[in-house]
């Protein structure tokens, strides 16, 4: 008899890690991750989960099984959303250190944001350059009479370097 309930938990525990993972899926089909996100997305669902204590440590364990699971389906990898995150964000007028530090903010280690950025380089010689000509052009920097150092503190608040303003703004 004891011997069924202990398959019995088992068999609950299987059934509530592969709900973990639907809705693990369920989030990557929404919206791209990286790995270090994910993983308190799932923590934040696991508390906010109705169970007792010992059940949300079970879940918490199997969360690095869910994680290997959906690394070695394709479904989540870090390098090729660094490199995704870093086009969007670049075509979308954010300067480097902005990209950089949402990066790491969302669980990239340095080492592979520096990668990923010298690999975008490659492929986009100017992207720097050309994401800050759109900064000035969303913001009507060109067109507005405020003075010189305002637009150049704008520009500098947004995280772009002082001698790109500078070619962008002359």
């Amino acid at each position: 008899s004891f011997l069924l309930i202990y398959l019995f938990y088992l068999y609950i525990d299987l059934v509530k890690e592969e709900k973990l993972l639907k809705y693990a899926v369920e989030y990557l089909s929404k919206y791209d991750s990286s790995k270090n996100n994910l993983i308190n997305v799932l923590k934040r669902k696991i508390f906010r989960l109705k169970v007792d204590s010992v059940e949300k440590n079970n879940l918490m364990s199997s969360i690095n099984r869910i994680i290997q699971k959906l690394e070695n389906a394709n479904l989540l990898d870090d390098n090729k959303y660094t490199l995704s995150k870093i086009a969007s964000l670049s075509s979308s007028a954010k300067s480097k250190s902005f990209i950089f530090n949402y990066l790491i903010k969302k669980g990239i280690n340095k080492f592979d944001v520096e990668n990923n950025f010298e690999i975008f380089k490659a492929s986009n010689c100017d992207w720097e350059l050309n994401s800050a000509k759109l900064f000035v052009r969303k913001k009507n920097l060109n067109s507005s009479n405020k003075s010189y150092e305002k637009k150049l503190a704008k520009m500098a608040r947004a995280g772009f370097k002082y001698e790109i303003c500078k070619k962008v703004l002359d």
